[in-house]
Order: structure tokens, then C-alpha cells, then sequence
């Protein structure tokens, strides 16, 4: 069935001519309409609008002009915006927002002949961890319904992990798509910060945000990276010359390769049996050729908390445009200032508003110093902790997550959620590129291997990782789906 092969095998299909691009997208679409409810993936799916892009895809692989995702369905992370397609960012107060113009990955895909079979759910405006801090509901696990995928990018993780779409694209402030990737059991990549434009992108913070795919495998998730990268003058932060080049993403080797665990991601924080899994996998490399050290990385310990000090403070300040007169539907009350309360304290989530108080707070004379600008001072020490490392190693490597998939309403701490973000906020904090690859199961529940890279050395990332992809010797595992 078309629904179950990857966006390399689709491609392989239609440019042979033995499917075409409308019966591809269609496939996608009726899978959406008829298990989706299960799962809870997709906020807005617009049939007549993918259909028309697949028609278009259709007349490139006709006249010879088509590229690799040429007809490829692609799901979106709702807060990429869509010219005339809803974009809510899981939130009551942009629940009819409709944006004039595309988000530059957008525009990227569509010129690439790619179809895009909807938007999908997250945690309200990327703040969360599990999934479940959506105004539209929580998503749902493939593997097991009764648990969360992860978040905030879990609407993506499972259109692919479901086979709802071929290919996704997700945001990750602090692990948004690795997070969700290794709960799902499937590929996600968040590329060096600047490699990926975030114009049209609805801001989270700032510094941190970056766009990037979820594929079944690291073929499919380098070939949507590719598409979507290069400099973008509406962006400030984009990087000149940074498109992701993955001709040779086949030619890599194990050997000689030098990675390294550091003791604080792989401390009494992560559950034993994702540890024996991690540990198997690690025994597997060494056998390919591959040179493991084990180091102390001292400073990350304080990323989780350093983290929730930037994090809310950016979005604090990003958020304030949503208001009831610049931005989305307005509570009228006895006052202006009255109704500015009512909007933003009815039509935020709890999350979202709990963000907005602590960056406020962070960001306020006199708690400045002491709070915001210290905890840019620990982020420089632990990206100059990484960089050193670097020139010593290729990479550095680690669980993805601490556990595999929690249940829907399982972790009510609000500081044991936080603290599930421990091993993937160190590459947002410096900017670096780092993936996420299943390396087995625990629990019969997928475990991420999570490997991360210098800036700028996403494409001998890729490499790495199909290498590793391959030496794991298993073949993509599908949940247990119809």
C-alpha cells in the first residue's frame, strides 16, 4: 500500500510513472479522513488544496522538470503560515486566523513540487512537552493511543509515525522534533540554527526556534532538509551559503568516526532499559569501527533551568502582539485595559500564560541581571563547553529522551515534564545541528538515539547518521497500525 512505503520509495514510483501524484496524495487523504481519529494529528486538512498542488507535481514529473519530493505528501506543523490555509498554533486566539502570505519553507515546497496534505496539532504556540497543551486536544501515540507522542511537535511525529503523511515538518525550540521523533520511532532533524529559514514561522523564542523534517528514515528526513534549507533575506539569522547538500549522504563510514557520551545525559535520569537499548546500540557502532569516550560536560546540568529562563522570556515578548487589536478575536470588557486582560486570560491556555508570567518576571528591572542575563551567560559557558569538546570529537551522542512515551496524563510535575528536555536542549542553546535516529524498543516502545554535531556540520551529521542507520541493521518499524 502506497501508505507504507517511504518518500524515497514514493519518488522512485512516480517519476517510473506507476503512480501518479493525485492517486499518492489521495491515498494520504483518505488515510487522514479515516484514522485520524484516532489520533488526533491534524488541526486543518484541506483536500481540494492538496489536490490541486498534486496536480501541479503531476505536470513536472510529465514534462521532466521533477525533483525528489515532486508529489510527496508533506504534513505542516501549524504554526508555519499558509496563505489562505488556517494557521491556530493550537491556540483559541488565532482560531480564525488566516495568513495573507507562506512561510518561506512553504514556498520552498511547493516550488519543489511537493503537496501539503495539512496542518498539524501541538502544544499551544510550541510550549510544551507531551502534546497534550493543545486548545484542540491532546495527540495520540500510534504505538499506544493511551499515551502522548511528545511535543511540541507531535501533530508531525505522528502524521509520519501513522502513515497519515510521507513526510513532516516540525519546529524545535528545545527538542521539539527529537523529543517527539524517539516517542514515535521515527527520524527527526533539527538542522544548525540559520540553516532553515524561520520567516513565517510564528515566533516561540527567537534564538532558539528552528524548522526541520520527521522522516521514516534519515534518506527521507535529508531530502526534505535539502528542499527547505538555504539563505533567506526576509530572515535575519539566515546563514549565506547554507543549503544542505546530501549528495554524498551514502559514502559515509564508521570507522575512525569519534563520538562522545557525556556523564550528565546518561546519569540516574534515564530509565534502565532505554540505557541497555542506548547501551546496545553504542556496543554496535564500536563494532563498526567507531571510537567512544566518555566525558563531563559540567554545565549541563543547568540547561533545563537556564532553558526556562530564555525560553519564556523571548516568548514573553514575542506573544505580546496577540492582544485582541493587533492579532486575533477580541473579549470586550468595561476598559481597554480590561479587555486586553479578558483576551489574553481567556483565550491563552494555562501553559502558554505560565511562560508569559516567568519571562515577564525575567525580563523585569530589576530581576534582569540576576535571571535573563545570567542565564545567557550559563548557555555561552555550555556552548563553549561543546565547542571544545568538538575539537576532539565528530560528535557528541546520547539518548534522546530519558523514557519512552509517557501516558496521556501521566507526569502532572510540571518540573519532572521540564526536565524530560535534558538531553536536547544543549544543541538549541547552541545553535548546533542534532537528530534523532530509533535505535530499538523498551517497554515494546521505541527508544531515539540522539546525535548531535559542530555548527554547520549538518551534512556529515546526515551522514553519520544513515551510516549508523544502516549498522543498526534494523528495518523501519511501523506501530502497531492498520
Amino acid at each position: 500500500m502506497l501508505h507504507q512505503l517511504t518518500a524515497s520509495e514514493l519518488s522512485e514510483k512516480l517519476h517510473a510513472k506507476e503512480v501518479s501524484a493525485r492517486e499518492v496524495t489521495q491515498a494520504f487523504l483518505d488515510r487522514i479522513a479515516t484514522e485520524d481519529q484516532h489520533y488526533n494529528a491534524f488541526l486543518t486538512v484541506d483536500a481540494e488544496y492538496a489536490l490541486a498542488q498534486a496536480d501541479v507535481a503531476q505536470s513536472q514529473l510529465d514534462s521532466g522538470t521533477a525533483g525528489a519530493l515532486t508529489g510527496i505528501p508533506v504534513a505542516l506543523k501549524d504554526n508555519m503560515s499558509t496563505t489562505g490555509v488556517r494557521t491556530t498554533c493550537a491556540s483559541k486566539i488565532l482560531d480564525n486566523y488566516v495568513p495573507p502570505f507562506d512561510a518561506t519553507v512553504v514556498t520552498k515546497l511547493k516550488e519543489a513540487g511537493a503537496t501539503i496534505v495539512g496542518k498539524t496539532n501541538l502544544d499551544e504556540f510550541a510550549m510544551g512537552t507531551t502534546n497534550e497543551n493543545s486548545a484542540y486536544g491532546a495527540v495520540h501515540n500510534p504505538w499506544d493511543t493511551e499515551r502522548a507522542p511528545g511535543g511540541s511537535s507531535g501533530g508531525s511525529a505522528v502524521a509520519v509515525s501513522a502513515e497519515l503523511s510521507a513526510l513532516s515538518l516540525g519546529s524545535d525550540t528545545g527538542g521539539s522534533i527529537r523529543f517527539p521523533a524517539s516517542l514515535c520511532g521515527i527520524v527527526g532533524f533539527k538542522p544548525t540554527y540559520g540553516r532553515v529559514s524561520r520567516y513565517g514561522l510564528v515566533a516561540f523564542a527567537s534564538s532558539l526556534d528552528q524548522i526541520g523534517p520527521f522522516g521514516k528514515s534519515v534518506e527521507d528526513a535529508a531530502l526534505l532538509a535539502h528542499v527547505i534549507s538555504g539563505y533567506d533575506n526576509l530572515d535575519s539569522t539566515s546563514l549565506k551559503d547554507s543549503q544542505i547538500q546530501i549528495n554524498d549522504l551514502k559514502s559515509g563510514s564508521l570507522k575512525g568516526l569519534k563520538i562522545g557520551i557525556p556523564e550528565e545525559l546518561f546519569g540516574d535520569e534515564i530509565d534502565p532499559q532505554v540505557k541497555e537499548v542506548f547501551e546496545l546500540s553504542v556496543d554496535q557502532l564500536v563494532k563498526e569501527g567507531a571510537i567512544v569516550k566518555h566525558l563531563s560536560l559540567p554545565s549541563i546540568r543547568y540547561g533545563v533551568t537556564t532553558y526556562y529562563l530564555i525560553a519564556p522570556s523571548e516568548a514573553s515578548s514575542n506573544l505580546a502582539r496577540f492582544d485582541g487589536v493587533r492579532f486575533g478575536p477580541r473579549i470586550e470588557s468595561t476598559g481597554h485595559v480590561e479587555s486586553f486582560c479578558a483576551t489574553r486570560g481567556q483565550l491563552f491556555g494555562d501553559e502558554v500564560k505560565l511562560r508569559i508570567m516567568v519571562g515577564t518576571y525575567a525580563l523585569s528591572a530589576g530581576y534582569y541581571d540576576a535571571y535573563y542575563h545570567r542565564a545567557q551567560q550559563v548557555r555561552g559557558m555550555m556552548t563553549e563547553e561543546f565547542e571544545n569538546a568538538y575539537k576532539d570529537l565528530d560528535f557528541i551522542i546520547s539518548p534522546t529522551s530519558p523514557i519512552v512515551a509517557p501516558p496521556l496524563g501521566g507526569i502532572t510535575d510540571q518540573m519532572a515534564l521540564k526536565a524530560l528536555d535534558l538531553c536536547t536542549i544543549p544543541a538549541n542553546m547552541g545553535g548546533f545541528p542534532s537528530i534523532s535516529i530509533p535505535c530499538g524498543l523498551a517497554y515494546d516502545l521505541p527508544v531515539g538515539f540522539q546525535l548531535t554535531g559542530p555548527i554547520m556540520s549538518d551534512e556529515r551529521l546526515l551522514q553519520a547518521s544513515y551510516a549508523i542507520e544502516q549498522a543498526f541493521g534494523r528495518e523501519y518499524r511501523r506501530p502497531p497500525i492498520l
